[in-house]
């Protein structure tokens, strides 16, 4: 089953989970330009691994990111994304002195917002009806 695409196998499972993450920059204001969306990538593929997820896709706009991640089903997204929002940050203010002017107080690049959403599988009426057409053994 291993073999199937994007399908992994864990000690005790095997999984696909999949989540599409949006970050976007303090006050929305443009920031990005290639060579800063190029090494992000790079960090957040590294934020990635360390969190034994991995990132599988990875595109942005001068004012927000988007990143396709596939995660075991041990991590909380929520500290996935505290991680790569933080150590992104970091990493890009020291490399990118330029961006220094958009560092808001805190010295914070990222909204504090961000939007998660599961993906992958059926829809969730297909699952339902599947669901609902199962067998109960007494």
């Amino acid at each position: 089953m291993a073999e199937l695409e994007g399908i992994r196998t864990g000690r005790h499972c095997v999984f696909a989970m999949h989540v599409h993450l949006v970050f976007v920059t303090k006050y929305r204001h443009k920031v990005f330009t290639d060579p800063h969306l190029s090494r992000m990538e790079t960090i957040m593929r590294d934020v990635c691994r360390d969190f034994e997820a991995e990132l599988i896709e990875f595109n942005g706009d001068n004012d927000h990111v988007h990143l396709l991640v596939n995660y075991p089903p041990k991590m909380a997204v929520a500290r996935l994304v505290n991680s790569l929002k933080g150590v992104s940050s970091r990493r890009l203010r020291q490399e990118f002195p330029d961006l220094a002017p958009h560092y808001y107080r805190d010295t914070k690049l990222w909204s504090g917002s961000y939007f998660a959403g599961s993906i992958d599988g059926p829809p969730p009426s297909v699952l339902k009806q599947y669901i609902e057409q199962q067998n109960r053994r007494a």
